[in-house]
């Protein structure tokens, strides 16, 4: 599955359009950058007590805008290294919740496909259904978010197969 997701992501365009260029692009890092923008989440405007969502001066803000819900990364350029290696451990951690559902649903001599049906859904729900909540609260592309389905999709049934493939016969 790691290779797998290699391949999609480094190989094919098939992610390319996930993240377009920012319009403004340098009007933006230049208005920004002097503000030293810790790495985080962040959204804008955001109220400081629910009562304040209530007020004309927030409203008036959510009305003028930018309404921004925005990831600051550290400067530099990005270390691959790590990511890839908690991407590994993650992968590696679903397989394991993928293991015990699975191994404790279906008895040792199971049929391929049986086996396949159970890690495949269970891998499914981990790569890819808690993405919709990043578009349903955030606003995140929903071509992003299918895309990204997509690629859970295509995950979980290489996990499946593997785990198809190596399930114990006896």
């Amino acid at each position: 599955m790691f290779i797998v997701s290699s391949v999609l992501h480094m190989i094919t365009p098939w992610h390319k359009g996930d993240y377009p260029k920012m319009p403004g692009e340098d009007a933006f890092r230049a208005a920004v950058g002097p503000l030293n923008i810790p790495p985080g989440d962040y959204m804008v405007p955001r109220p400081d007590t629910m009562a304040d969502l209530k007020t004309s001066a927030f409203k008036a803000k959510m009305e003028k805008g930018p309404v921004a819900v925005i990831t600051v990364l550290p400067n530099g350029v990005m270390s691959m290294g790590r990511n890839l290696t908690l991407w590994f451990v993650y992968s590696v951690v679903v397989s394991l919740f993928s293991a015990y559902v699975t191994g404790r649903a279906l008895p040792q001599s199971s049929h391929y496909l049986v086996v396949f049906r159970f890690a495949g859904a269970t891998a499914f729900c981990s790569y890819a259904l808690a993405l919709w909540q990043m578009h349903i609260w955030y606003n995140r592309s929903l071509r992003t978010t299918i895309v990204a389905t997509i690629d859970g999709l295509i995950y979980a049934m290489v996990t499946a197969g593997t785990f198809g493939w190596l399930w114990p016969k006896w």
